[in-house]
C-alpha cells in the first residue's frame, strides 16, 4: 500500500512529506499539553487493524487537500480543566509545531471525545 503524503509546491519544486512523519509531529506535539488524558481511536481504527489494513496512530488523522495538510485529532480531556482551552491549545500548539517542521500551514480540527477522570484508590 503506498504511503499518502501532503504536498506544496512554488517556484523551486515540490515538497512531500509523508503524513506518518505529520502524525508524529502532531503527537509529539500533544504529549507537552497540560489537560490532555489522551487519544481517542476512531470508528473502524480497532476493526482495520484487525484486518491488518494500515491506519493512523490512535486519535490522529492527517489528508491533505490541494498541498495543505487537513488535521483532525480525537482527544480526551482531563476532569477539572476547560475543555475549550485545552481544545485550543492543542489546535494551536499542533498547528505551530507542524509549521515550523514542514514551513506549511495546517487546519487543525478538534474532536473531544471525552473526559478522563483519575482513577483513586478506594480501601475499605
Amino acid at each position: 500500500m503506498p504511503e499518502n503524503y501532503v504536498t506544496s509546491h512554488d517556484e523551486k519544486g515540490s515538497i512531500s512529506i509523508s503524513e506518518d512523519v505529520i502524525n508524529v509531529m502532531v503527537t509529539a506535539a500533544i504529549s507537552e499539553i497540560d489537560g490532555v488524558a489522551g487519544l481517542s481511536n476512531a470508528i473502524g481504527t480497532d476493526i482495520a487493524e484487525f484486518l491488518g489494513i494500515k491506519n493512523s496512530p490512535k486519535g490522529v488523522k492527517v489528508t491533505s487537500n490541494n498541498g495543505r495538510a487537513i488535521i483532525d485529532i480525537l482527544v480526551m480531556v482531563r476532569y477539572g480543566y476547560s475543555v475549550a482551552q485545552v481544545a485550543r491549545r492543542v489546535q494551536e500548539e499542533v498547528a505551530a509545531s507542524v509549521e515550523a517542521m514542514t514551513g506549511m500551514r495546517p487546519v487543525v480540527n478538534i474532536h473531544v471525545t471525552g473526559i478522563a477522570f483519575e482513577k483513586t484508590d478506594v480501601k475499605g
